[in-house]
């Protein structure tokens, strides 16, 4: 099965974002499962690398890596980005900008399309 997940809520103070990519981590590691991650409004911030939590508290980048290492697909909408000032060189290993024709393709692409 392919799935889409697009995340539009910042990547804290609200928990749409952590729930969004706890449920992509998981499927991205299920047999058989094929998973792209698309980034858009205030959860391009999701991809920002550098963040530092206090202890005990969950980490968007380290959620995001999980996708990444489960060999999902992370794009990072490029308008929001320089809406946001979130240059290339801050984003995450492995995410990267995208653009809305990319995230065109990736919704045809898809048997499935989650939006948190």
């Amino acid at each position: 099965m392919k799935t889409l997940f697009i995340l539009n809520d910042a990547p804290y103070g609200s928990e749409r974002s952590y729930n969004g990519l706890r449920l992509a981590g998981a499927l991205s590691k299920a047999e058989g499962e094929e998973v792209k991650l698309f980034l858009m409004g205030d959860a391009a911030s999701c991809a920002k690398r550098g963040q530092k939590v206090p202890e005990g508290f969950y980490n968007i980048q380290l959620m995001l890596g999980r996708v990444v290492r489960n060999k999902g697909e992370v794009g990072v909408c490029g308008t929001c980005m320089d809406a946001r000032g979130i240059t290339d060189p801050e984003l995450l290993d492995d995410t990267y900008r995208s653009t809305l024709a990319e995230l065109t393709s990736w919704t045809q692409w898809a048997d499935k399309v989650i939006v948190f």
